[in-house]
């Protein structure tokens, strides 16, 4: 986070209110000048351009960047603020001093040992809506994942809408060598992967690759190293030309889609949302533009 006052342009990136910001809590709004009184940047970082660019960063590096219930609380708190942002193209997800995420905080295991199942029920629950806001975030979500991405980490990978990472970087499912399962990030791991690779990959629980993990679908990329940069930039550059509010439009409607019967119903479902797309603003907007030769408004 920077100490310097946001501009006019960077406030209006996420169009907020001062009395929403205010009430915003967990972590600090990434274009506030003050941060909310319960704010905890230690945990969790956002960082935000005028261009609808986000990055959010966990940031334990001491800890391999390892979550325990206080971690998982901010980047809750993170991806629920995203989720009415406005005009943020894509969001991509890191971590700290070169690691992405070992997983669990050894602390956060071994106080959890003691609990009770519902006590365990309660505290699981924070990461399943965790995932699930990161899932929901209308903007295109983008790992990046460097150095390790194990147990936890990897479900966050896997609930991204795309992932990327560098060579070297190492994935694991490892819950079953510790008699557990890796319950709240399965239904993200199984849509990336399928069931009959996530069986292999949480049966087995063995330390793969980056090369294995774009051959199982659970990234997209394998990046030379020093090349992230790089692939941020030619990936901020390439969506500057789409429109904010169609993208999550296209996102909501694959994940409203997916897995649905092609009945009548779906059709009508799918003609009114492209009915309605054409007489939005940005509809509208985009077309008129097309049909003019110039850029759109959101494009210049």
């Amino acid at each position: 986070m920077t100490d310097q006052k946001p501009t006019e342009d960077e406030l209006n990136a996420l169009d907020i209110t001062d009395a929403e910001a205010a009430e915003m809590n967990a972590i600090a709004h990434p274009l506030l000048a003050d941060p909310a009184p319960d704010a905890n940047d230690d945990l969790v970082q956002i960082d935000a351009t005028a261009d609808g660019v986000v990055f959010v960063t966990i940031n334990r590096p001491q800890k391999k960047n390892a979550f325990d219930a206080a971690t998982i609380a901010a980047l809750y708190e993170a991806f629920e603020t995203l989720q009415g942002a406005d005009r943020v193209r894509v969001v991509f997800i890191r971590g700290a001093g070169g690691t992405f995420s070992a997983g669990a905080d050894l602390n956060w295991m071994r106080d959890a040992a003691d609990w009770s199942e519902s006590d365990n029920r309660d505290d699981a629950m924070g990461l399943a809506k965790m995932l699930k806001a990161l899932h929901d975030v209308p903007a295109l979500t983008v790992a990046l994942v460097e150095g390790a991405a194990m147990g936890g980490g990897a479900g966050i990978v896997a609930a991204c809408d795309m992932a990327v990472a560098v060579e070297g970087a190492r994935f694991a499912f490892s819950e079953v060598k510790l008699g557990l399962i890796p319950a709240t990030i399965a239904p993200y791991v199984i849509e990336a992967v399928g069931a009959r690779r996530a069986r292999q990959l949480f049966l087995t629980a063995n330390i793969f690759d980056a090369d294995y993990a774009a051959h199982a679908g659970l990234i997209d990329m394998v990046l030379p190293e020093g090349s992230v940069d790089e692939f941020i930039s030619m990936l901020t550059d390439s969506l500057s030309a789409n429109a904010p509010g169609a993208m999550g439009d296209a996102k909501r409607l694959v994940n409203d889609v997916a897995g649905e019967d092609i009945d009548h119903r779906l059709l009508e479902e799918t003609a009114k949302r492209i009915a309605r797309a054409r007489v939005s603003a940005e509809g509208q907007e985009g077309v008129r533009a097309f049909l003019d030769k110039r850029a759109p408004s959101w494009a210049q």
